[in-house]
């Protein structure tokens, strides 16, 4: 569905991305994995062209993006940032429809997938007055969820989305997204620097340092097999975070020093 054929990035004198290969199946969640500086965002910014290439090849469903016009390519794909961005003066029915709007769907069509999406990203109708300023940051990312999938994309690239919820937020639209992409087969990217979201979301997960690939595999692989000493660290942090919850829910002592076994 997605393809990655030795990809680089340079900003600069600064490799961003360096020579990435990376598949991305039909219906396949991949999450990539990593800390700042790790090219994870810019990555995600080349598959939807905001950002070019400085080498490589990228293709959607076998046709290299490069021969797409970056507006026609977008019509095909949804983008969710974890700042969100709507729109601060429109209302969320407004925001909502612009995309609809740009493609030239009638006021009819428009309606309708606006109920639709309603339905699907768990919100009510009553909100679809009001302003961005008056929603919840969970509201708000729903909506930037539903503005995404509103001309029905086949394939979804997330950048951080949940990064800014309070967890139980979070956690609760974390599974709203798992529902909605399992329902719509969507393919689809998430960039993350948290080991245990992407250990819960992805299919596989690709972990990326300085700008390379280190390792992709499912969250089994990685936690049993990793490639790397760099892997390997970053496995331990939810295995450290596990056996502490776990300590502290069958001892009342100090959990304070656990984090260090």
């Amino acid at each position: 569905m997605i393809r990655l054929e030795e990809v680089s990035k340079l900003y600069g004198g600064v490799m961003a991305v360096d020579d990435l290969s990376l598949t991305v199946r039909k219906s396949e969640l991949l999450v990539v994995l990593g800390g700042s500086g790790s090219g994870k965002t810019t990555t995600l910014k080349m598959i939807n062209r905001l950002v070019e290439p400085s080498a490589g090849s990228i293709y959607l469903d076998g046709k290299d993006i490069s021969e797409v016009e970056p507006h026609e390519l977008r019509r095909h794909i949804g983008y969710v940032f974890q700042q969100v961005g709507l729109f601060p003066h429109m209302s969320v029915s407004e925001n909502m429809a612009i995309t609809l709007q740009l493609l030239g769907w009638s006021a009819v069509r428009i309606k309708t997938r606006i109920e639709e999406l309603l339905v699907l990203v768990e919100l009510e109708p009553s909100m679809l007055n009001r302003m961005p300023s008056e929603l919840s940051g969970g509201q708000q990312q729903r909506v930037g969820v539903a503005r995404a999938l509103a001309a029905e994309p086949t394939v979804m690239l997330l950048d951080e989305p949940f990064g800014s919820l309070d967890p139980l937020t979070r956690g609760r639209l974390q599974e709203s997204f798992v529902k909605i992409r399992r329902r719509l087969g969507l393919t689809s990217i998430l960039v993350s620097h948290d080991m245990v979201e992407a250990l819960l979301l992805g299919d596989r997960i690709a972990v990326m340092d300085r700008g390379r690939l280190v390792q992709v595999g499912t969250p089994h692989e990685l936690v049993h097999y990793p490639a790397s000493d760099y892997v390997k660290q970053l496995m331990r942090t939810p295995r450290r975070q596990a056996k502490a919850v776990d300590d502290l829910l069958v001892d009342d002592g100090d959990v304070s020093d656990k984090f260090s076994q």
